[in-house]
């Protein structure tokens, strides 16, 4: 039963409709993905982000009391929590991404030093770089395959260079925002395409930019300018992003259980994006990993399970018995599975499609458990994501994610479609011609 406060936040949600119409519609936000200039989003352009423009409307409708604390347990580069402090909230948020969750975490962080000394020791590091670019020309043979094939050498050089003297602590007190402002540099002058989703190093392109250090530099001012917008709000605002898997409740363990005033967050989507191979440039160049075996041990082993590239048949199997415990939403996650199954038998090399869906649904249920006992009771969260249609199955996610909830004390508010999705594709011959589109799914804490 809904109070009459719950009620008139309903109502004001109604209410609220013909504007966020217009701006949905439009594809403000969400139809763009993460901003590539707003403050903060800009430092490196995350494919699994969402605008914070969106976000910022998302907290408005929650109506949510202010000084509240809000959570995100898909924080990826933190633009639910910059949105947040911009609000005047706190946050606190769980990325499995450990160079991601990096680059969350330090947004949250107070600057070092007075905010113009970035810009100063970035044109430092710049001018330090040039006088080591000939160095670095005679080690790029020690480069990965997939470096070499992403840049001119002359840029590349400019970029070791840059990157060796980071490694060494010539950054100072800076290392941590240099080193971003570097690997935001990566895709801005790489001669081969290496946009969203995948790279591919074999089509070649005119970079958008030539001149490496010029670039670094721009973007530690933009790092620099967005710091000193937050200055004053350093001693009234609170932010952490635990690196860590948001099934697990250790993740947890730094907010008190039934703490946190709301949620929004954008959860992987069931469209088969691998979130880790998407940074493989920046992983490989920076030397997080070596090899693709070590991206898979060191970065994946905690993301969601979302793609076929995670699958396996033993974790199938185990979340599939799991999932019976959750009623008749488990069984008709596992009926579902038991589909895919049947389609990927008819392919000579049919994807496992049926593997993910039931681990991706039980740890959408584990993130969920753990999500309402830190929430207040009447706590809204509010979460986007999309349907999918592996082999023309159509899965509902949005409903079942819903169903799930129920579960563990939410009530669904609201499931409203946001837009259309999946038309990219829309000539293939061998693609479904089933329509999806991406939701919001709003929810609350039951009192």
């Amino acid at each position: 039963m809904l109070t009459s406060s719950q009620r008139d936040h309903l109502l004001g949600l109604a209410a609220s409709e013909a504007s966020a119409t217009a701006a949905e519609g439009s594809g403000r936000g969400r139809k763009h993905g993460t901003s590539s200039s707003e403050p903060f989003d800009r430092w490196f352009r995350y494919p699994a982000g969402f605008a914070s423009d969106y976000v910022a409307l998302l907290l408005e409708r929650l109506k949510v009391q202010p000084r509240s604390i809000i959570l995100d347990p898909f924080t990826g580069s933190g633009v639910t929590g910059t949105a947040a402090r911009g609000m005047g909230h706190s946050f606190y948020g769980i990325e499995a991404h450990p160079l991601i969750a990096e680059l969350a975490s330090l947004k949250f962080q107070p600057a070092p030093a007075p905010v113009g000394s970035l810009t100063e020791t970035a044109q430092r590091l710049a001018t330090l770089a040039a006088s080591q670019t000939a160095v670095a020309q005679g080690q790029l043979e020690e480069e990965s395959e997939l470096v070499l094939r992403c840049f001119a050498q002359p840029v590349l050089a400019q970029l070791v260079a840059l990157r060796n003297i980071i490694r060494n602590g010539e950054g100072g007190v800076w290392d941590p925002h240099v080193k971003w402002a570097l690997l935001g540099t990566l895709r801005d002058v790489a001669t081969a395409r290496v946009g969203w989703p995948y790279q591919r190093p074999g089509q070649k392109r005119q970079p958008r930019f030539t001149d490496a250090l010029a670039r670094f530099c721009q973007r530690a001012t933009w790092m620099a300018e967005d710091l000193h917008r937050t200055e004053a709000l350093s001693d009234s605002f609170y932010g952490e992003v635990t690196q860590g898997d948001a099934r697990s409740g250790s993740s947890w363990a730094k907010i008190e259980s039934a703490s946190a005033h709301g949620c929004v967050s954008s959860p992987p989507y069931l469209n088969n994006f691998d979130y880790a191979d998407a940074t493989r440039l920046e992983l490989y160049f920076w030397g997080e990993v070596k090899s693709w075996a070590q991206m898979c041990s060191d970065v994946r082993s905690d993301m969601l399970v979302a793609t076929t590239q995670q699958s396996s048949v033993g974790n199938a199997r185990s979340a599939q018995s799991d999932l019976k415990k959750y009623s008749t939403v488990g069984e008709e996650i596992n009926d579902i599975a038991s589909k895919l199954q049947g389609e990927r038998e008819k392919r000579e090399r049919g994807k496992e499609y049926d593997r993910v869906i039931p681990a991706y649904f039980l740890a959408i249920a584990q993130v969920l458990e753990n999500l309402s006992s830190r929430l207040v009771e009447g706590a809204p969260t509010a979460w986007l994501i999309g349907d999918s249609a592996p082999y023309g199955i159509y899965v509902d996610t949005p409903t079942l994610i819903g169903r799930l909830a129920e579960q563990f004390g939410f009530e669904v508010e609201q499931d409203r479609k946001l837009r259309a999705r999946g038309k990219r594709w829309g000539t293939n011959a061998t693609r479904h011609q089933v329509e999806l589109s991406e939701r919001l799914l709003l929810l609350r804490r039951r009192s």
